[in-house]
């Protein structure tokens, strides 16, 4: 049997009713939170008897230029729903959210993908560091504005 979404406007309620002004905009597949309020949020996902968003699928980001969206996909193994949990981040330098590891475990390699390759920094994250690209790679490849600074070698000289 497929999961089923959950109703984002009855879910956007109960998450404003308890978390007032952390709701930004919802729309039939997604509920948009402030990032400031995410870890809270996910918790109160997680462990609230009705929801039990007790897995988290996967974690993407999107660069817009003018904002970076950061998208969670979650769901309740055992009431059999899921919902996408969106924020969106502004400002280019240093942009961050908190880290969800204390809610999902299986945050960890995802906030450090989010992070390397996106430049999306997960506060409170135990063990960041890159998990794609070497340590000392400049800048993060999957943002729009990412430049290409990778310097190729001299061609080798032709045989005659």
């Amino acid at each position: 049997m497929m999961t089923r979404p959950l109703d984002t406007t009855k879910l956007a309620e109960l998450v404003e009713t308890n978390f007032p002004g952390s709701v930004t905009e919802w729309k039939p597949n997604a509920i948009f939170i402030r990032p400031e309020t995410l870890l809270e949020i996910c918790h109160f996902l997680k462990n609230t008897p009705e929801l039990q968003l007790n897995y988290l699928n996967s974690i993407s980001a999107i660069d817009y230029i003018e904002h970076f969206e950061l998208v969670y996909h979650l769901t309740s193994i055992t009431h059999n729903h899921s919902i996408l949990l969106k924020t969106m981040i502004y400002g280019r330098e240093n942009p961050s959210v908190p880290s969800v590891m204390a809610v999902w475990q299986g945050a960890d390699y995802q906030e450090r993908e989010v992070w390397d390759l996106m430049g999306i920094a997960p506060t409170g994250h135990p063990n960041l560091k890159r998990i794609f690209l070497w340590e000392g790679f400049q800048g993060h490849p999957l943002r729009k504005d990412y430049e290409d600074t990778i310097i190729l070698p001299r061609q080798w000289p032709r045989g005659g």
